[in-house]
C-alpha cells in the first residue's frame, strides 16, 4: 500500500507571416541534448505547501467589485448562494465571504460535498484552500551587500540617490519585528518605518494543527516566526543591514503564527485589507506548487494591480519537482512572479581542520544543537550517504565521533538520524555539487550539524586519508567566501511554465543564502534561502522604481523591469556559454538601474506563443521615451530547452528561429513603432518540447532591452495526465485504483488528515461497501488517481452496473473539479472519496443499494471538452453498495 494524502487536487490564434528578415541563425532543425556537469541537488530545505483539510473555496459566477462589479450585485449573488446551498441541503461552515478582489466564499465542508456545492446555481469553481508552511531559517551573520550588487539595488541608492522614500511595500507574511533597530524599532507599533498592519490569525494560529485552526486576529502584527522580518529587511531594513528600498515605508500582514502553517483564505482577506492601507507595492514570499493561474490567491492578486498596486510573488522551492512547478500567486497574470539565484558570496561561520588548520566556512542546518564556538571535535569518520531508507551500509564506524556525510538521495532528517542511531555524536554533511548550502528539516536531538561546500567535504576526506586523526576545531570567526554558484539560478528554483503556458517566472533576483534581519529575541539576523528572498529584492526594486519614475503604472512596472533584466547562463554548466531556460529564470537578473535609466520600453514585457505546432507571429511595440529619434536593431538570443520527463527534464539546443518585419527602425522621440516577431519552433523530433529565448531590441549607443519569450513545440494534449506510477519497490502500478482505506489516524469528515495521509487498499476485482464507519475506519469506495500532468477539468460519474448508464439522466457526478494541478512527484497520488450520493439541480440523494461503477474523465490541460481524444478516461472495477 502507498501512503499519501486523501485530498482534491490543486483546482483552479497567431498569424503566420513569410519571407521576413532573418534574426541571428538558430538551429532550428538540429539539436542535442545537453548534459549538466553535476546532477541539480535536491530542494530539501523548500517552502511546502499542502491543502488545508476540508477547507475549500467556493468562487461564483459574477465579478468581483475590482472587475466592474457593484458591491450591492455581490451581495445579492452570495445571498443566493446561501439559500441555493440551504436548498441542497449543503453541511458546511462559512469561514470568509469575499467581494473586493474574488467573488466567493471559503468554506469548511467534508470533501465529499464538493460534488453537491458544484451544483448549486451560481457556482463558477471550487478549490481547495491550500496551506502554507513558512521555512526555518539557518543562523548566521548579517550581510546584503552582495545580494544588493547583484541587482544594482546599492548604485541605485549610492549614485542614482534612490530609498524606496515615499512608497508603501506591504510585507504579507509572519508579521514584522518592528523593534527591531533596523526596521524602526525600538518602540510600539505603528512607528516610523512600519507604519500600518494586522494580525489576521494570532501567535498560536497553526493551519495543519486540528486544534489551532481557529484564526484570533489582533491589532499588532509583532513577529514571533522570523520569516516575515527577514522578508521586510531585504525590502527595507535600515541600520547594520540596508535594504534594497532602505527608505520604503513597510506594512506588516500577519497571516501566519509562531509556527507552523496558514491558509489561502487568510492571504486574500489581507490582500484586501493592504488595498484598504493604500498599499503601493505587495510581496508575498508564498506560494501553492504545481497550481494553476485560475486559482483564488492568483485572480485576487490580478484585480489588486488592476487596483493600482504592483504584485510581487515568489514562484516556488519546488525546482526538484520539475517542469510546471511554479504556484499561485506568482503565476496570476498581472503579477511580478520572482525566481531565485544563488548570492555571490556566503558570510558563514567557520571550522578549522586538523591536521593542515585551514578554515572551512559552515551552514548550520535546520533546528540541530547550535554548533560551538570554542574546543574541537570528537575524532571525523566518512560513513558516506547515511540513508537508512535506501539500505545504506555505513562506510565507517561514527560510534563516539563526528560522521561527515555526503549530501544527496535522502532528506537532512534521515542523515542526521542515521548517524545519531549509530552513536555519531555530531554530523557534517558536505554538497554533492558545487557550493555551500543550508539545510533543514531536522529535528534536535542534542547533537550539532552543519553544512560545508563540496570542496570542504573533499578537503576532510582527503585528510581522512592520511595516517593521522581528523578532527574540527570550533572558532566564533566568520569568512566571505565566494560562491560557486554565485549568479547562477537556485537548485530549489520552480520551473514553468504555467499550465495555460503562460511564460513564468517573469524575472530573478538573489535568493540563495540571503542574510537579513530576524526578530531581535530570536539573535537579530539570519540567513534563508528560497524564492521567499528573491521575491523582496524584486518588491524593493519596484519602490526604487516608482520613487524614479511614478509615472508608471502598475501594470506597466513588470514590461520595463522585463526590458532590462540580465539573463543568466545555464546552471548546469555555465562555461559552455547556453543561457539558462526562459521557464526557469524569466527576463533575468533585475538590473535596477537599468530599468530606472532606460529611455526605451519593449512592450509587451515577454511573449507567451502557448502550443506551437507551426510559426507564429507576435507584434512588439518600442517606445521612445528619449528626446531625439533613435535607431533601434532587432535580434534573438537563444537559450536551452527542455525536454523529457516533467519530473526530471532533459536539457536540449534545439533553438527556435526568429525573425522580424524589419531588421532596423528609427523611432522619433515620444513615437512608438510596432515590429512583427515570427517564431518558428525547432524541428527537433524531442518529447514534451519547451523552447525559448530573447527577443533584443539594440540602441545605437549600446542599450540593449529584451522581450523574453517561451512556448510549447507541438501538441500539447499529446502529454498525458493519468499514468502509472513506480513505487518504492520498482513494481509498475497502473493508475487509476477503486480502494477502501486501511489506516489513518486522524480524520476530518471522510478525509485522512494524519502526516503522510493514509494507507489504501487496491480493489482491483471491485468491492463491497457498507457506506459506515467500521472500526473506526470509513468503509466508502475511495478512487486513487496519479497525474503527471496539470487537468483542466476532473469529473467522477456514477454509472449503474443493472442498467449501464448513469444513475441520473442530468446529473450523476460525484466529483467534478476544475484546473487540477499535477502530482508533485512520480510516484505521489490524490485520492477521491465517494459517500454514496449524486446531485441533480435541486437536491442531494443517495443512491440505491445495489452495484455502480465510478467513471473518471480527465479533460487535459488546455483541452477543447467538445474533443474526445482531449479526455483521458477510467471505469472503475464493480462497487457493491450494501448499507445493512
Amino acid at each position: 500500500m502507498v501512503p499519501h494524502r486523501s485530498h482534491l487536487a490543486s483546482l483552479a490564434g497567431l498569424t503566420l507571416i513569410a519571407g521576413l528578415v532573418a534574426a541571428t541563425p538558430a538551429s532550428a532543425d538540429d539539436g542535442s541534448e545537453i548534459a549538466p556537469l553535476h546532477p541539480a541537488p535536491s530542494a530539501e530545505n523548500g517552502e511546502m505547501t499542502h491543502q488545508a483539510d476540508g477547507l475549500w473555496f467556493i468562487e461564483l459566477e459574477g465579478p468581483p467589485e475590482a472587475e466592474g462589479n457593484s458591491e450591492a450585485a455581490v451581495d445579492e449573488e452570495q445571498r443566493a448562494f446561501r439559500a441555493g446551498a440551504e436548498e441542497h441541503g449543503l453541511q458546511y461552515e462559512e469561514r470568509h465571504a469575499f467581494g473586493e478582489l474574488w467573488n466567493g466564499f471559503s468554506v469548511e465542508m467534508d470533501d465529499a460535498q464538493v460534488g453537491t456545492a458544484r451544483e448549486i446555481p451560481g457556482v463558477n469553481a471550487i478549490y481547495p484552500v491550500m496551506r502554507y508552511e513558512a521555512p526555518e531559517p539557518d543562523q548566521s551573520q548579517p550581510d546584503l551587500e552582495t545580494a544588493l550588487s547583484m541587482t544594482g539595488a546599492d548604485i541605485g541608492q549610492n549614485e542614482l540617490g534612490l530609498t524606496g522614500e515615499g512608497l508603501r511595500v506591504a510585507v504579507m507574511d509572519t508579521g514584522i519585528d518592528y523593534t527591531h533597530p533596523d526596521l524602526g524599532g525600538p518602540g510600539g507599533f505603528p512607528n516610523g518605518r512600519v507604519v500600518a498592519g494586522y494580525d489576521f490569525v494570532g501567535d498560536d494560529f497553526n493551519a495543519g494543527d486540528p486544534a489551532a485552526t481557529t484564526p484570533v486576529p489582533d491589532e499588532d502584527p509583532q513577529d514571533c516566526h522570523g520569516h516575515g522580518t527577514h522578508v521586510a529587511g531585504i525590502v527595507g531594513a535600515s541600520g547594520q543591514v540596508t535594504g534594497v528600498a532602505p527608505e520604503a515605508d513597510l506594512g506588516a500582514y500577519k497571516v501566519f503564527g509562531c509556527s507552523g502553517s496558514t491558509t489561502a483564505d487568510i492571504m486574500i482577506a489581507a490582500m484586501e485589507r493592504a488595498l484598504a492601507d493604500d498599499m503601493d507595492v505587495l510581496n508575498m514570499s508564498i506560494g501553492s506548487s504545481h497550481t494553476w493561474p485560475g486559482y483564488p490567491t492568483a485572480v485576487a492578486s490580478d484585480n489588486l494591480v488592476d487596483e493600482g498596486m504592483v504584485v510581487v510573488a515568489s514562484i516556488g522551492n519546488e525546482g526538484d519537482t520539475g517542469l510546471y512547478s511554479a504556484g499561485a500567486p506568482g503565476l496570476g497574470a498581472n503579477v511580478i512572479g520572482v525566481a531565485s539565484f544563488d548570492n555571490t558570496h556566503i558570510s558563514a561561520a567557520s571550522v578549522i581542520a586538523n591536521p593542515g588548520g585551514e578554515a572551512l566556512p559552515f551552514m548550520p542546518m535546520g533546528d540541530a544543537t547550535a554548533p560551538p564556538t570554542e574546543g574541537e571535535t570528537d575524532e571525523l569518520v566518512y560513513i558516506g550517504r547515511a540513508c537508512s531508507s535506501l539500505g545504506d551500509q555505513l562506510e565507517g564506524d561514527p560510534e563516539g565521533r563526528t560522521a561527515l556525510i555526503v549530501r544527496g538521495n535522502c532528506t537532512f532528517a534521515e542523515k542526521y538520524d542515521t548517524a545519531l542511531d549509530a552513536g555519531a555524536t555530531g554530523v557534517v554533511v558536505h554538497n554533492n555539487v558545487a557550493g555551500m548550502f543550508a539545510g533543514g528539516g531536522i529535528t534536535d536531538r542534542g547533537a550539532f550539524s552543519i553544512g560545508v561546500s563540496d570542496e570542504a567535504g573533499a578537503h576532510l576526506r582527503e585528510l581522512l586519508e592520511g595516517p593521522d586523526p581528523v578532527t574540527l576545531t570550533w572558532t566564533d570567526e566568520t569568512v566571505r567566501t565566494p560562491n560557486p554558484t554565485g549568479g547562477l539560478i537556485s537548485s530549489f528554483s520552480s520551473y514553468g511554465m504555467s499550465p495555460d503556458l503562460d511564460l513564468k517566472p517573469d524575472i530573478g533576483a538573489p535568493g540563495g543564502l540571503i542574510n537579513s534581519t530576524y526578530p531581535m529575541d530570536q539573535g537579530g539576523y539570519a540567513t534563508i534561502s528560497g524564492t521567499s528572498m528573491s521575491s523582496p529584492h524584486v518588491a524593493g526594486a519596484v519602490a526604487l522604481l516608482l520613487q524614479a519614475r511614478p509615472e508608471l503604472a502598475a501594470d506597466e512596472v513588470r514590461t520595463v523591469l522585463q526590458n532590462n533584466a540580465d539573463p543568466k547562463a545555464w546552471w548546469g554548466n555555465p562555461g559552455l556559454g547556453f543561457l539558462d531556460n526562459v521557464h526557469r529564470q524569466g527576463a533575468g537578473m533585475v538590473d535596477i538601474p537599468g530599468a530606472v535609466l532606460a529611455t526605451t520600453t519593449v512592450s509587451p514585457g515577454k511573449l507567451a506563443p502557448g502550443e506551437t505546432r507551426e510559426a507564429v507571429t507576435e507584434t512588439v511595440t518600442i517606445t521612445n521615451d528619449g528626446d531625439a529619434e533613435a535607431v533601434y536593431d532587432l535580434g534573438h538570443e537563444a537559450a536551452l530547452g527542455t525536454h523529457g520527463n516533467t519530473f526530471t527534464p532533459s536539457f536540449n539546443d534545439a533553438f527556435a528561429e526568429v525573425s522580424f518585419s524589419a531588421d532596423s527602425v528609427a523611432v522619433g522621440a515620444g513615437e512608438s513603432v510596432d515590429v512583427e516577431v515570427t517564431i518558428t519552433p525547432p524541428a527537433a523530433e524531442l518529447s514534451q518540447p519547451v523552447y525559448g529565448g530573447y527577443v533584443t531590441v539594440t540602441r545605437a549607443d549600446g542599450e540593449t532591452l529584451r522581450v523574453p519569450y517561451a512556448a510549447y513545440a507541438g501538441d500539447y494534449q499529446e502529454i498525458e495526465a493519468m499514468t502509472p506510477i513506480t513505487d518504492g519497490d520498482g513494481n509498475v502500478r497502473e493508475l487509476p485504483w477503486l480502494t477502501r482505506i486501511t489506516q489513518c489516524e486522524v480524520f476530518v469528515g471522510l478525509e485522512c488528515a494524519a502526516s503522510g495521509g493514509g494507507t489504501f487498499a487496491n480493489q482491483p476485482d471491485g468491492a463491497t461497501y457498507t457506506m459506515s464507519w467500521v472500526d473506526g475506519l470509513p468503509d466508502y469506495p475511495y478512487v486513487i488517481a496519479h497525474f503527471d500532468h496539470h487537468v483542466s477539468q476532473l469529473e467522477m460519474r456514477v454509472v449503474s452496473e443493472r442498467t449501464g448508464r448513469p444513475v441520473h439522466p442530468t446529473r450523476n457526478v460525484a466529483v467534478d473539479v476544475a484546473d487540477v494541478g499535477r502530482n508533485a512527484t512520480s510516484t505521489a497520488f490524490f485520492s477521491y472519496v465517494w459517500d454514496g450520493t449524486v446531485s441533480d439541480a435541486h437536491r442531494i440523494r443517495e443512491v440505491r443499494d445495489g452495484e455502480y461503477r465510478l467513471e473518471v474523465r480527465a479533460l487535459k490541460a488546455l483541452g477543447d471538452p467538445d474533443d474526445p481524444d482531449h479526455w483521458e478516461t477510467w471505469t472503475s472495477p464493480v462497487i457493491t453498495i450494501d448499507r445493512g
